[in-house]
């Protein structure tokens, strides 16, 4: 079931939030009407205070009962710096103890569980409170403790291959590729804030060399899901990257702003993401088959189609954003791939009864 290296395929019809949501995939490939499905399940953004904390042990009964291949987490294991008060009762961000209670709680998945960093989990911790760290160095603690071996989180562990197995990129173990269902699956470390750009010096350079890593990592991806034949990708980052950045200003104003008596900006706005999305437009040209960006950091549900092509402004039709549950939401998402089944992908929400909120 799980194999080494992989890909994956689908497009999505889907607006709102609705109990399934399907990927519609085109005329990709014809898998074996046989073969076994597939089940993972996507979270991330949590837990944050107290409350949440209670709920996300609810949210790991519901997801230990269910028949799993493995867990994602995009990122941000804790409050970011500024929003946590003490009267919440919730660990400090960023905190040892913290870091010991996140790794307890990932350890508690019956499943393998696959973690990568979000901004809250290291850049925002400048301004955590009661106590504020070096970013960098709990980075360095961030890699210490949760990126150890060539295996996943989680019971059991998921056999992983690692960016840190490339000399050049040593320090980016938080990179991971694995292959399950004939899909290739890779970690980005990218993170919100502005992907930790503008804020000192120091932090820029940090930027510049992530940056580097992140981009090869995923043109290294590409390749070798085109060679292996994999039938589609899944890319999995926390930030939002913010694709209408990309976008025209016409299309801005028609997804966004209109009627809304806001003028889109006049020029394209610099960001710590820029690169990443030139570089995501042309390899997902370039594969053909599908392509799947999960991401959090803005803590909104949604499956949509946010790529376009930079030259004529249409959407790249075999691209497709799923953004999980985040705070103060604490459910989960199920993914199904279906080798059998030429649309591949099926999303579930996945709403944890015990954290239902009574409005």
């Amino acid at each position: 079931m799980l194999s080494k290296e992989t890909h994956l395929r689908g497009m999505p019809i889907f607006t709102g939030i609705i109990c399934t949501l399907f990927i519609i995939g085109s005329n990709f490939a014809q898998a074996s009407p046989l073969a076994n499905k597939l089940e993972f399940a996507l979270i991330g953004d949590m837990p944050y205070d107290g409350k949440q904390e209670t709920e996300f042990g609810n949210l790991i009964k519901s997801i230990n009962s269910a028949d799993m291949a493995f867990v994602i987490h995009d990122g941000d294991f804790w409050w970011d710096g500024l929003g946590w008060k003490e009267e919440t009762t919730g660990l400090p961000p960023c905190g040892d103890e913290t870091f010991q209670n996140r790794f307890k709680f990932a350890q508690k998945f019956r499943h393998p569980l696959i973690f990568t960093p979000g901004d809250n989990d290291w850049t925002d911790c400048y301004r955590a409170k009661p106590l504020a760290y070096d970013p960098l160095e709990r980075l360095s603690k961030l890699r210490q403790m949760f990126f150890q071996g060539n295996q996943s989180l989680g019971q059991p562990g998921l056999p992983l291959n690692r960016q840190s197995e490339d000399i050049r990129y040593a320090k980016f173990r938080e990179n991971v590729r694995w292959t399950s269902g004939n899909v290739l699956f890779l970690t980005i470390h990218m993170v919100g804030s502005n992907n930790n750009l503008g804020r000192t010096p120091e932090m820029d350079t940090e930027f510049a060399e992530r940056n580097r890593a992140n981009l090869a990592w995923m043109r290294e991806s590409f390749e070798l899901a085109a060679r292996n034949k994999n039938i589609a990708i899944m890319i999995i980052a926390q930030a939002n990257p913010r694709f209408e950045n990309s976008w025209s200003s016409t299309l801005q104003k028609r997804y966004m702003l209109d009627g809304l008596g806001i003028t889109p900006p006049k020029e394209k706005r610099t960001t710590g993401f820029d690169d990443f999305l030139a570089d995501l437009e042309e390899e997902t040209v370039s594969f053909g088959k599908p392509v799947v960006f999960v991401h959090g950091d803005t803590h909104t549900f949604r499956i949509d189609k946010p790529l376009v092509d930079s030259i004529n402004q249409r959407k790249i039709e075999n691209f497709t954003r799923v953004e999980t549950f985040g705070y103060p939401d604490t459910h989960w998402i199920r993914v199904t791939i279906d080798p059998g089944d030429p649309n591949v992908f099926r999303f579930r929400q996945e709403i944890v009864k015990e954290n239902i909120v009574n409005h």
